[in-house]
């Protein structure tokens, strides 16, 4: 088997996945959004490619979903070469990333996802090996241990995290290409879930589409999860065609409300309010209170809830905004913008 045939984690090559498995775009041309970032790219990739040399360094942070593994296999794609995905927990000794790094040929891509949960062990023999292509490897212990240095060949590291302030200085400052992920505005969900439709072969309408975008959390991986749920929907009840009726009927099904809130934003919002008086609240009680990890609340819901203000993060805690109470009908009381406060600080609860 090639050595590009399989990553740590025993995936295949993503050229090898059938395309339909993910919908995932394969060229920049392909890649709707971001425009700014792929628009450098273009020019980072043709310069290098002009040069015959690797990529700079890249590192890509935001919240979940929006499009940093996706980018990481484009980049290959665009700059011809092969790419070894992995992830910073499965890299739990120095041996397993020196295994994968000795192996990629010249330009070379090796992806590390969630690189802000990488062994500090492990990190630190990424620092020689970003900035001179070099690994110093230890052999033996004690008063006979040596160093072996190894020489690589000239490889890109792309890493991505969803934690950018997890990331050491010294491994954030080795990335040359450094881009924050930023949510999709309603109608870049539109034109994904029209291209994802076509690519499923289901029939869109307009309409139909503007029902899932705007319950999308401005997100393309739960606009294309939301668009294979809804086509199961009208496949069963509705002939195939996905109409703004049966969008909405679906979405109602799936628990989705209007302004794009799960069962889980839900339950975090209705803690605040209704449990902690709109609070102030520390992550560590909610996380208790709803029963769920700490960083699946700041990873994965909070980004949301933040930016289309139904949450604040305080230095004293979380606290639900009057959009929130709005949302389920409550008064939004008189002290509320006293308490709160103007700090967007985040908090350390």
């Amino acid at each position: 088997m090639d050595k590009h045939d399989q990553t740590l984690t025993g995936q295949r090559h993503v050229d090898e996945v059938p395309f339909e498995i993910s919908l995932r775009p394969q060229r920049f041309d392909d890649y709707i959004g971001q425009s700014a970032i792929v628009d450098n790219f273009k020019v980072f990739i043709e310069a290098a490619r002009q040069r015959g040399e690797a990529l700079d360094h890249v590192l890509l942070y935001g919240p979940p979903g929006l499009g940093k593994t996706t980018l990481a296999h484009i980049i290959a794609r665009e700059m011809a070469v092969h790419i070894t995905a992995t992830s910073g927990p499965v890299l739990d000794r120095p041996g397993d990333l020196a295994a994968i790094i000795t192996n990629l040929e010249t330009r070379d891509i090796l992806f590390i996802d969630e690189i802000h949960r990488l062994p500090n062990v492990v990190e630190e023999i990424l620092y020689p090996a970003m900035e001179d292509y070099r690994l110093d490897i230890i052999v033996g212990q004690g008063p006979g241990a040596k160093t072996i240095k190894l020489e690589l060949k000239p490889f890109t590291l792309v890493g991505a995290t969803t934690r950018m302030g997890l990331l050491t200085d010294p491994l954030r400052d080795r990335f040359g290409v450094v881009n924050r992920l930023d949510f999709y505005t309603h109608e870049e969900i539109g034109q994904i879930l029209a291209r994802s439709a076509r690519i499923l072969e289901v029939t869109l309408e307009p309409a139909g589409a503007v029902e899932i975008a705007r319950r999308s959390r401005r997100n393309p991986r739960v606009a294309n999860q939301l668009l294979r749920r809804v086509r199961d929907f009208a496949q069963v009840r509705a002939d195939g065609i996905i109409t703004a009726e049966v969008a909405q009927d679906s979405l109602v099904a799936l628990d989705v409300d209007e302004a794009g809130l799960d069962t889980m934003d839900r339950a975090l919002l209705r803690a605040i309010v209704e449990q902690f008086d709109g609070g102030p609240v520390g992550i560590e009680t909610l996380s208790t209170a709803l029963s769920e990890e700490r960083d699946t609340l700041e990873d994965s819901i909070e980004p949301y809830l933040i930016r289309e203000g139904f949450l604040k993060r305080t230095t004293r805690g979380r606290v639900a905004t009057g959009r929130a109470y709005e949302h389920f009908g409550l008064t939004v009381p008189a002290t509320l913008s006293a308490e709160a406060g103007d700090d967007q600080q985040p908090s350390l609860l």
